[in-house]
Formats: C-alpha cells, sequence, structure tokens
C-alpha cells in the first residue's frame, strides 16, 4: 500500500534526480570541447576526402532524382555548418566567399576549409559560460554546446547519402574516418 510517507519519499527523489540531471548539463566538461572540435576536424577531413575520391566528371550526378547531385551533398554539409553555427551560436555571419558555386574540386575544397576554420575558431573561442546559455534550436530546448552534436549527426547522415553516388561507379566510398 502506497502511503503519503512512500509518495513524498518519491516526490522528494524524483526532485533529486531532475536536480542532479540540470547540474550534470550545466557542468559539461571542458573536455566535451575538445571532442566537439575534433569532431568538425573529422567533419572537415570526411569532406574532403570525398572530394579527393570521386572523379570530377561524377560531382553534378545524381543517385536518385531527389537527391541534390554529389557536389551540392557535399556542400550542403559544410554549408549547415556556416548557416547553423552563424545562427544559433549568436555570432555574425562570417565573410567566406562561396567558391563551392561551380561545384569543381578545388572551389569545393576550398569553401570547406574555410567554413570549418571560421565554426572550430568560434567552437575554441566560446566561453563556458556561453556554450551553457539556453537557445531553441529547431523548436528544441538546449544549451548552445549541443548544437555541435546535432551538427555532427546532420553532417554524417547527409554524407551517408553520398554512398549511392559512389556505388553507382563501382567505386568503394570514401573511408569513414572518425574512429
Amino acid at each position: 500500500m502506497i502511503t503519503l510517507r512512500h509518495s513524498l519519499l518519491g516526490a522528494a527523489l524524483l526532485a533529486c534526480v531532475a536536480g542532479t540531471a540540470t547540474t550534470a548539463r550545466a557542468q559539461m566538461p571542458e573536455s566535451y570541447r575538445d571532442l566537439q572540435v575534433r569532431q568538425l576536424d573529422n567533419e572537415r577531413n570526411m569532406i574532403l576526402h570525398m572530394i579527393d575520391s570521386m572523379p570530377a566528371q561524377y560531382f553534378r550526378e545524381k543517385a536518385t532524382p531527389a537527391q541534390r547531385d554529389f557536389g551540392q551533398q557535399l556542400y550542403h554539409a559544410a554549408n549547415a555548418v556556416k548557416n547553423i553555427t552563424a545562427g544559433f551560436m549568436g555570432v555574425p555571419r562570417p565573410t567566406i566567399t562561396d567558391t563551392a558555386a561551380g561545384f569543381d574540386k578545388t572551389g569545393l575544397r576550398s569553401y570547406v576549409n574555410a567554413v570549418y576554420d571560421w565554426a572550430g575558431g568560434i567552437a575554441r573561442s566560446q566561453t563556458a559560460a556561453d556554450r551553457e546559455t539556453a537557445i531553441t534550436f529547431f523548436g528544441q530546448q538546449m544549451p548552445k554546446w549541443q548544437v555541435y552534436d546535432e551538427l555532427h549527426q546532420h553532417t554524417m547522415w547527409t554524407l551517408g547519402q553520398t554512398v549511392a553516388n559512389f556505388r553507382n561507379h563501382g567505386m568503394p566510398p570514401a573511408a569513414f574516418m572518425f574512429f
């Protein structure tokens, strides 16, 4: 039989757990920022490796009619990092020249490097207090530091869609380089 005492004990326990979760989130260790910066570096390297692995004549080819073409897909991954970082981190938009318009290897490489140099600089220079600032990210409340995790998921998902572009030409996809 549940008594008032058990109910109060249960409520107190839930309050402690909720308080601990809030405290744990507020105490994101600085080492996690280092991981997120490494993730940005890995994403850049993955995109660059994909650029280098795909012959230039296939950059404007789509694996399916509904998909972006190969070059557009890589551009989308990098451009999302730029736009989301600028839009949700409270920093001015960068003045990065969009060299990727022709989707040639050199232009796309230059754009990707510029975006990731800028985004990595933002991630490294944020204060701990700013990283903990709560924002609304596409309808979800989260601390700013979590935006980098969301971007990482988006980038990996976006890049994963290019596997079909490689397979359509009997080529292995660029190696997964996170580990």
